[in-house]
């Protein structure tokens, strides 16, 4: 790679005092009243060719007519509207959105649901501008005459508040959308796979950081959606609010694409990663969001979901060197080390990396439906409750009341073990994979099928785990463990077939029986009350949870314990 100039990291958007929230300084600006577009005309923040409206910023007094005898009631009680005395209505200015931080997090909180509720508060007004001039920069469409015969789409504004782990606003993120709904199969897309980093090479990678001791760095793709090309002809609606006043008929033809088409993740995955490969990385052949660059003795792991990126290598010059020539490509926000990355908080502790999901299990607390599936996304910082949620989740279709208390005994789990997550340390041998396979024969006292289960260590780190239930019912259980072995033999060989893309360790392609015919492949008997994989199987008691639990590394934060014990004070929402 040539070393080239970083281009200068965007700037952090100004609070108004200690509060987080992101406020407009002057509600009626008179620049956020026109804008330029990419065909040089101005646009309005109308929905017709008329003058544009000014915000409101003042609630009118409404005085209300005394009531006459005859409407009133017949009740002898006497009130003040039956005496004809009304309040004043004192008028609430928008303004105080400056002065109060209290107020202005309320306002932002409220998540409006279109662009004329939108356009009340300053904050999102200013959110929305912010969008306009990043498509208008970025020549994501040019106005033309109105087709004819030809498939437009709509568009809308979603606005939605962003938040940091602690749950302060964040900043409000104002997006244009594309109504994708209404595109047209085979004449306004075709593919439209886009694949996600998974959970497992997260842990991977974290795991060898670690063992290596390389720095972790964190960044986000400001929309990235919109530097992906397209290859079709789409055509879309002006947006909302945003119409060019000299031509009201046009639409917009879009060359770049847009967040909310079918074909948008593709055509931005297809961009980034022919980004990299110029720049000789590779696409791991386990997981497709692993780029891999090997050169030499240098390393550098890029990790990708959607937008949200996480680096690290053994060389920070190279890495450096890299961080330029991304930021100089596309515009993205360099979040330092890692710390919050798709709910998982990162803390580093004195050995390591200590990863959990203290802010999403809170969340799951508050509500009231919909938890269990979201517990599933809790299993991956916390794999004591994977064979309880997976239980559960089976009869989601028809719940009794049973399952019910069994979902509500989870959540008094979740909500005593807010702070357990799991720890990933360096590794004496950070090479060798350590699994445990475990089956409950004829466990499930419905249908009398076995549940398999296991849990894959990289060196001492706990990197993937299953609860699942067997297909068929199994006659012995012989053929119950032999299923659950096939299964964890599986994994093992994808997971090695990751590590050989990661360069770390190098093994050839077998089967079950050719593994360990093979000697690559060594299967042990492990007592019941050692038998890691038990825990995934079937409900065991609280002694023999708690050994398990600590053998896979689940424990409580680390870092808290230098301060004393923390006292949890949200209050319990279950009965």
């Amino acid at each position: 790679m040539s070393l080239s100039s970083p281009a200068p990291h965007s700037q952090h958007i100004p609070q108004s005092g200690s509060n987080p929230c992101i406020i407009c300084t002057d509600p009626v600006d008179e620049s956020v009243q026109a804008t330029t577009s990419h065909a040089g005309s101005s646009l309005s923040h109308s929905n017709s060719s008329t003058a544009p409206p000014k915000p409101v910023t003042e609630l009118p007094i409404i005085a209300r007519p005394p009531i006459s005898a005859a409407s009133s009631s017949s009740h002898p009680m006497l009130t003040r509207a039956k005496a004809g005395i009304f309040k004043t209505r004192h008028p609430a200015h928008l303004s105080l959105v400056e002065s109060s931080g209290l107020l202005s997090a309320l306002l932002a909180s409220t998540e409006p649901k279109g662009f004329k509720s939108a356009a009340k508060n300053p904050a999102w007004l200013n959110a929305m501008d912010e969008e306009i001039q990043a498509l208008q920069s970025n020549h994501t469409w040019i106005l033309v005459p109105r087709p004819t015969n030809t498939n437009i789409v709509g568009s809308k504004w979603v606005f939605r508040t962003k938040y940091l782990p602690d749950g302060f606003i964040e900043r409000l993120k104002a997006r244009l959308v594309t109504k994708g709904y209404t595109q047209v199969p085979g004449l306004d897309y075709t593919d439209t796979f886009s694949p996600v980093i998974k959970a497992t090479t997260v842990r991977v990678v974290l795991s060898l950081a670690v063992t290596n001791k390389c720095p972790l760095r964190q960044f986000d793709v400001k929309n990235a959606f919109l530097n992906g090309h397209l290859t079709e002809h789409v055509y879309m609606e002006q947006p909302p609010g945003y119409i060019d006043p000299r031509f009201p008929n046009h639409v917009c033809q879009l060359k770049k694409a847009l967040y909310g088409l079918k074909q948008a993740p593709r055509a931005w995955f297809q961009r980034f990663s022919s980004f990299l490969l110029q720049l000789g990385f590779y696409c791991s052949r386990a997981d497709t969001s692993l780029f891999v660059f090997h050169k030499h003795s240098n390393i550098i792991y890029l990790l990708l979901y959607v937008d949200d990126i996480i680096i690290t290598g053994n060389n920070p010059s190279l890495l450096e060197n890299f961080t330029c020539k991304l930021n100089s490509e596309f515009a993205t926000k360099d979040l330092g080390s890692l710390s919050y990355f798709l709910g998982l908080e990162a803390t580093p502790t004195t050995d390591g990396l200590f990863i959990s999901q203290l802010k999403y299990a809170r969340d799951i607390l508050t509500r009231a439906q919909s938890f269990i599936g979201a517990l599933q996304y809790l299993t991956i910082t916390q794999p004591d409750i994977t064979h309880a949620v997976n239980s559960v989740s089976q009869f989601l279709h028809s719940p009794t009341d049973n399952h019910y208390l069994v979902a509500k005994r989870i959540l008094r789990y979740v909500k005593g073990t807010l702070h357990f997550g799991l720890n990933i340390h360096p590794s004496i041998a950070p090479g060798a994979l350590v699994a445990y396979s475990d089956a409950d024969w004829a466990g499930c006292p419905d249908t009398r099928r076995s549940t398999s289960g296991y849990s894959i260590n990289l060196g001492d780190n706990l990197v993937s785990w299953s609860a699942k239930k067997q297909p068929t019912v199994s006659r012995s259980s012989c053929e119950s463990e032999y299923r659950a072995l096939a299964l964890t033999a599986a994994e093992i060989v994808w997971l090695t077939h990751l590590l050989r893309d990661l360069k770390h360790v190098e093994l050839d392609y077998h089967f079950l029986r050719e593994l360990v015919l093979a000697g690559k492949l060594c299967t042990q008997y492990v007592p019941s009350h050692f038998q890691v994989a038990d825990i995934f199987t079937k409900s065991v008691s609280r002694p023999l949870f708690e050994f398990f639990r600590s053998k896979l590394h689940v424990h409580s934060n680390p870092t808290l314990s230098l301060r004393g014990g923390v006292e949890d004070h949200v209050k319990d929402p279950l009965p």
